[in-house]
């Protein structure tokens, strides 16, 4: 049976990127992504909620992200879900971010090109 893990996202950067440099020489950029979502409850009053989704790219996805992606800025992003498990005080917690794929910048500003980044991620 064919599986299939792909995830797409349209929201503003959430903090400023941080990057790093991994122990095997890879370039690594993590942020946060903010999605909105809006509707209208039964007595016709808009609500919104802010979910909030932690972003990672790798290798020229990366230096795209840390030169790009300011808080605020307005995204498109394809990737893929990940699950992390780890122990604290004893219980089993897990942490979901998305490995990103491919970014598109959809506030274009006039000092960048337009760009779409594609890339294989780790």
């Amino acid at each position: 049976m064919a599986s299939l893990n792909r995830v797409q996202l349209i929201g503003r950067v959430g903090r400023e990127p941080e990057s790093k440099t991994t122990a095997n020489d890879k370039h690594l950029c993590t942020f946060t992504l903010a999605v909105e979502r809006r509707w209208k409850d039964r007595s016709g009053e808009v609500k919104k909620e802010t979910d909030w989704f932690n972003m990672e790219a790798w290798g020229k996805t990366a230096d795209i992200c840390e030169k790009y992606g300011q808080k605020g800025r307005l995204v498109f992003i394809e990737g893929q879900l990940r699950t992390q498990r780890y122990e604290s005080n004893g219980e089993t917690k897990y942490f979901t971010k998305t490995i990103i794929d491919n970014i598109q910048f959809l506030d274009w500003r006039e000092e960048e090109p337009e760009m779409d980044v594609v890339e294989e991620t780790e």
